[in-house]
C-alpha cells in the first residue's frame, strides 16, 4: 500500500505564491510517476503537472511558466510551486502517484486565491 499526505495549502490573494508538499509513504518502487491534479467546483479532476523519477516533468497548458513541479526521491517527495497564482486557480489539489499501472491518491489541500 502506499499512502500520500499533502500540506501546504491556503487562502492567497492573486499574484501571490504558495508551495505545495506531497510525502509518499508505503511500497514505493523505484521507479514511479509523482503529480498534481486539481479539482474546482462542478469540474472534473484535471492533471496540473507530473514529474517522473528520472525528473521528466509536463504541465497543463494553463499553468506553464508559472506553476513548478519537483521532487526529492530519496524522501519520496513531491512539490510544487505556485506562482502568480489566478482566482481560477482556486480547486482542491491532489497527489498522485502511479507505479506499476496502479495509481495513489491523497487526500487533497485546498487552494484558494481571493482578495
Amino acid at each position: 500500500q502506499v499512502q500520500l499526505v499533502e500540506s501546504g495549502g491556503g487562502l492567497v490573494q492573486p499574484g501571490g505564491s504558495l508551495r505545495l508538499s506531497c510525502v509518499a509513504s508505503g511500497s514505493i518502487f523505484r521507479i514511479n510517476v509523482m503529480g498534481w491534479y486539481r479539482q474546482a467546483p462542478g469540474k472534473e479532476r484535471e492533471l496540473v503537472a507530473n514529474i517522473t523519477t528520472g525528473g521528466s516533468t509536463s504541465y497543463a497548458d494553463s499553468v506553464k511558466g508559472r506553476f513548478t513541479i519537483s521532487r526529492d526521491n530519496a524522501k519520496n517527495t513531491v512539490y510544487l510551486q505556485m506562482n502568480s497564482l489566478k482566482p481560477e486557480d482556486t480547486a482542491v489539489y491532489y497527489c498522485n502517484l502511479r507505479q506499476a499501472s496502479l495509481g495513489y491518491w491523497g487526500q487533497g489541500t485546498q487552494v484558494t486565491v481571493s482578495s
